[in-house]
């Protein structure tokens, strides 16, 4: 869970009325771009974060171009420090970007050094009254050390993670817009039971069956269902 975000990045990108086809092409198409704190080139889409299977499947791998980033949108003192930060939060940044810092967990971690520039994530409000979907973000910068873990005022600090063999890392990402409605996490659990037993496309949703985790993969199909439900009325 993101708290202050360190913002450092490129222009916004104005998608509000684009249908999904177009949204995914204009966001991840090769396009120039600035940093301010670490220098980098923004390239196409590359499919293909791997990640290790279940068990069952070892030495298999699946391909993850899409994501769902959990982050906290009302305010939490955690060791004196607010760790709130929505996704209006993240518009109200230079260049509408910010490192996603403070990720202690170690398969969320891994699956952020999977991400590749040009990705896009669905930006989701978690441990608030509304959980569910306010937005869509997109990876402008792969996975570097996140600098809070050295940090002994900041609430992620880890006393175990040394200079020389960092244990954690986070990665910048640019908000590309709201989704046309919130997409609240009791419709999608709606969504989730029905698809369990009919075979959808959100019946292995990882929000559902790894839920714990803040920054999760989702499949093509997953991300393409749940973005075109913000032109349905909320079920």
């Amino acid at each position: 869970m993101p708290p202050k975000k360190k913002k450092r990045t490129s222009s916004q990108l104005s998608e509000q009325n684009e249908s999904p086809a177009k949204l995914r092409k204009k966001t991840v198409g090769p396009k120039k771009m600035s940093i301010q704190a670490c220098s980098g080139n923004k390239t196409s889409e590359v499919k293909c974060s791997l990640e290790q299977k279940d068990a069952g499947e070892k030495g298999q791998k699946e391909l993850f171009t899409y994501w769902l980033m959990k982050s906290e949108p009302e305010s939490r003192i955690e060791n004196g420090v607010d760790v709130k930060f929505g996704i209006e939060d993240l518009k109200a940044q230079s260049e509408q970007t910010g490192c996603w810092d403070g990720v202690r967990n170690y398969q969320a971690r891994n699956y952020m050094k999977d991400m590749k520039v040009g990705q896009l994530a669905f930006f989701y409000h978690s441990n608030c009254k509304m959980p569910g979907i306010a937005g869509i973000i997109k990876v402008v910068k792969e996975a570097y050390v996140d600098h809070t873990q050295f940090d002994k005022k900041d609430p992620h600090y880890d006393p175990s993670s040394k200079q020389d063999n960092p244990k954690w890392y986070m990665v910048d990402v640019q908000f590309v817009r709201m989704t046309k409605r919130f997409i609240s996490l009791t419709e999608l659990k709606k969504y989730h039971l029905e698809h369990k037993s009919s075979g959808g496309a959100l019946k292995n949703m990882a929000l559902f069956t790894r839920t714990r985790l803040s920054v999760q993969p989702l499949t093509e199909e997953e991300f393409n269902f749940v973005l075109n439900l913000e032109d349905k009325d909320p079920i």
